[in-house]
């Protein structure tokens, strides 16, 4: 008998979610949300490590004997704004919220442990939980694989998820090969010489220059690339001058490059470093570059990408699956997972950005904003989901590189 659609308790899941919500933390230290989820997971019987990649944990479960072992994924850090949120569970930390939903994240893996823990006759082989920080700027993801996660845990295929507001409530969207962009910074510095702003003839005006590369960059996407290169190079700052009456000597502008292609992001690198020492130049001035690769493209296995849509269809039925969903130039560090390890990453959604919830403030139920809650309604999804993936993955077909 099939076990895709059976009841999940979620009563528990919701009230540790909300719980997960109001002691918001920030990159590397989530020491209270690691507590709140290692104590869970060790109530059922899950064997957890901590201290991996700093503050990340992993709960280890084990079914029938089995030669399989599969990773799942949540993302535990929350960022650095200032809730708008009125309900009883908003952030008691002030300046730090969960705007992007990883309470959710944990509260559907923890609750995929809670109910796997139970029925450990169910599944064949391991399965490693994997809870980690610092997804939001910090590599959380980069530092766990770096102190052994997969050495210590290893794994046949890793899987994650993320709420997408806008997407119906409940689909799955995925896609195979890069589902989500390379995140990349920029900062380029501009030295000229200062002088009295009614006598400008006496220097070299930094901030005039700024300005003009900060324009000059956007011809790199429509001049430089080739038209079906995708891409986006967005100055995001800039910085000069201290005073009305000096023109300025020095100047800086930094910003953000998306990229699903390594040669295009090379590319950009060095169209930058062009263009701002050029223009530089022209205004009599100088500039140096700098160019910072954060978080690569997040790439989905084929074969992974098949099997969680496969699940998916199982957990949601084939309506509600979007199968080769439009990529999106966000980043995600579990790329990093994905870069050692194959597996799937997908969309769970949210539902409509303008969802009302009571004491939900009245903007947009967006990621990153101030008003954004996750949807509970989202939770018996996810735990089916990822129950799923452990139940099915010792009975999947073999990788096409492993076939005779």
């Amino acid at each position: 008998m099939s076990h895709v659609h059976e009841v999940i308790d979620e009563a528990p899941v919701r009230e540790l979610r909300r719980r997960l919500h109001a002691c918001a933390e920030l990159g590397y230290e989530v020491h209270e949300t690691a507590q709140v989820v290692s104590d869970a997971l060790e109530s059922w019987g899950v064997e957890v490590t901590r201290g991996i990649g700093r503050t990340g944990l992993v709960g280890t479960l084990s079914g029938r004997p089995g030669p399989t072992s599969i990773g799942l994924r949540a993302d535990m850090d929350a960022l650095p704004i200032q809730e708008a949120n009125t309900f009883a569970h908003r952030s008691r930390n002030p300046g730090v919220m969960h705007a992007c939903g990883h309470d959710g994240h944990m509260a559907m893996l923890v609750g995929a442990a809670r109910h796997l823990a139970a029925r450990r006759d169910e599944f064949s082989g391991t399965v490693h939980f994997i809870f980690q920080p610092a997804e939001e700027g910090g590599a959380g993801a980069r530092a766990m694989i770096d102190d052994g996660l997969f050495d210590r845990f290893p794994v046949d295929a890793v899987f994650g998820v993320h709420n997408w507001p806008g997407l119906p409530q409940g689909s799955v969207a995925l896609r195979a090969g890069g589902l989500m962009a390379s995140s990349n910074l920029f900062k380029v510095q501009v030295q000229g010489t200062a002088c009295h702003a009614a006598m400008p003839h006496n220097g070299s005006d930094a901030l005039l220059a700024a300005s003009q590369i900060a324009l000059s960059l956007q011809t790199i996407i429509t001049r430089r690339l080739r038209p079906i290169d995708n891409a986006v190079l967005s100055v995001t700052q800039i910085h000069s001058g201290h005073a009305d009456g000096v023109v300025p000597g020095e100047a800086w502008l930094s910003g953000a490059v998306r990229t699903f292609d390594g040669a295009v992001t090379t590319a950009i690198e060095r169209h930058i470093g062009e263009i701002a020492a050029s223009t530089a130049q022209a205004f009599g001035c100088t500039a140096r570059s700098d160019f910072f690769r954060s978080y690569p493209p997040t790439v989905n296995d084929p074969d992974e990408a098949a099997y969680a849509a496969q699940v998916a269809t199982q957990v949601v039925g084939g309506a509600k699956v979007i199968r080769d969903c439009e990529p999106t130039m966000a980043s995600e560090d579990f790329a990093f997972m994905l870069q050692a390890r194959p597996g799937c990453y997908a969309f769970i959604g949210n539902g409509a950005a303008d969802q009302r919830i009571d004491g939900r403030s009245a903007g947009p139920c967006e990621l990153h904003n101030p008003s954004y809650e996750f949807n509970d309604e989202l939770i018996p999804v996810g735990v089916r989901y990822f129950v799923q993936l452990v139940r099915s993955f010792g009975e999947r077909p073999r990788r096409r590189e492993n076939s005779a």
